[in-house]
């Protein structure tokens, strides 16, 4: 910004290299992140091991996978809504605490409706956290590296679903009561709630919002002097508004990128809860063994984080739009050849395909969702868009019985694969934000 006597706090941002502060941001809303994997991951083993211990039916086992995503339908929607409020650091600490004081409390489940409701409970605070975290991070973000730094944010998740599979294999086959033991470790992220609420910085763009430029300007020169960088004067911010509702994203000059966004995250969440959450259950009924089923699952979870890295990689060479719709695409092609694979190097190899393509696409799609709204309605629209994607999560474990009836591992998986293709022509349509400031209107 050379020859500039002033610039805005978001262009003092985006001016920035990335520096140490950065780091911590994204390290400590990623082990968040990774925490709340964990708990989605491990309910996939949970469930097989339940399957034998509780001789549950295909029936009460889908409604055991799908009843956390009703709370993270409902807490997704009003954590972006309370974010766009009272802030996006304070809902997600609030979200780790709920969560992670529910999942210990799932340890202690007597019957299956204890169970589902401790579920629900997780659900709320697990589906409020994700949009939220994306959307601080993209707010601290330079606007030329943003979406490597969200894919980078996101990846935490194949750290938190590996850590799941290695406590799934290591643990809940142990003793009767390692799937207890299980849920208890989920009790960590309530821990670490205090630490969020202490050291996270809450989004300058938000602090600006409500009048706190003390608070932004602080925030800012925490940054700059990370960078090495020399204050600018900035100008007087716009003085707080109303900050919009749900209706607002409908309205004229959102109407299509909220139409987008929802059709890409109910694709992606049906096909990937669908497929992952099962995995380890369909493996056993394959004729699997226990053991061997979550092995299986370990070796096609380690995919994800290559899959993280060349999206990263991509989206600031392509861009999102084209890294987006081409990690959907290969997860389609990855489900289908899931669907038709015989022997155990075929459902190996296909499977790691599915897991690669697919945490790819997930990296894109939290990279391009906060773009697509302006500061008011961002955390609103990111998580109307997850809610509206976890309908199709609690739909997809439901649908995964009658679909093994009807015709087997091939129609589960085939269903899955329309999914994706979904998923990518709605992400066909989502503008493209690459390089651009955060509030950049874009095409």
């Amino acid at each position: 910004m050379t020859g500039t006597t002033t610039a805005t706090r978001a262009e003092r941002l985006d001016r920035l290299p990335f520096t140490r502060q950065h780091g911590r941001l994204v390290v400590g809303s990623g082990v968040g992140w990774a925490l709340d994997a964990m708990d989605v991951g491990l309910i996939s083993f949970v469930m097989a091991a339940l399957a034998v211990q509780w001789a549950l039916t295909p029936t009460e086992l889908s409604w055991i996978g799908s009843i956390g995503f009703v709370g993270m339908a409902l807490g997704a929607t009003l954590g972006g809504l309370l974010a766009d409020r009272i802030g996006r650091r304070q809902v997600f600490a609030l979200t780790l605490l709920v969560f992670g004081l529910a999942t210990g409390a799932a340890a202690l489940s007597w019957s299956v409706g204890a169970l589902l409701v401790f579920r629900f409970l997780i659900g709320l605070g697990l589906g409020a956290e994700l949009p939220v975290a994306s959307t601080l991070v993209s707010e601290y973000a330079p606007a030329r590296i943003r979406g490597r730094v969200v894919v980078a944010l996101e990846a935490f998740w194949a750290v938190g679903w590996l850590l799941a599979a290695l406590i799934g294999y290591f643990v809940v086959p142990a003793s009767d009561a390692g799937w207890r033991w299980a849920l208890a470790l989920g009790a960590v992220p309530a821990a670490y709630a205090v630490v969020v609420r202490r050291g996270l910085p809450e989004s300058v763009r938000f602090l600006e919002l409500r009048g706190r430029v003390g608070e932004a300007e602080a925030a800012v020169r925490r940054f700059e002097r990370a960078a090495g960088v020399a204050a600018v004067p900035s100008p007087a911010p716009a003085a707080p508004g109303r900050t919009p509702g749900v209706r607002a994203l409908w309205a004229p000059g959102h109407r299509r990128p909220t139409g987008a966004l929802w059709a890409v995250w109910f694709g992606i969440n049906f096909g990937y809860y669908g497929a992952f959450i099962w995995l380890p259950t369909l493996l056993v009924a394959s004729g699997f063994s226990l053991v061997r089923s979550f092995g299986f699952t370990l070796l096609i979870t380690l995919a994800q984080l290559p899959g993280y890295a060349t999206a990263a990689w991509l989206i600031e060479r392509w861009g999102r739009r084209p890294t987006l719709v081409t990690f959907l695409a290969g997860s389609a092609v990855g489900a289908g050849l899931f669907a038709v694979a015989e022997g155990d190097t075929a459902v190996l190899v296909t499977g790691m395909v599915l897991s690669f393509a697919n945490l790819g696409a997930w990296g894109a799609v939290y990279a391009a969702t906060p773009e697509a709204y302006p500061t008011a309605l961002r955390a609103t629209g990111a998580g109307a868009a997850a809610g509206f994607g976890r309908i199709a999560s609690v739909a997809a474990p439901l649908c995964v019985p009658p679909l093994l009836a009807a015709g087997g591992n091939g129609l589960v998986f085939g269903v899955f694969a329309a999914a994706f293709v979904l998923a990518a022509a709605g992400g066909a349509l989502l503008p493209e934000r690459r390089g651009r400031a955060l509030d950049d209107p874009g095409d």
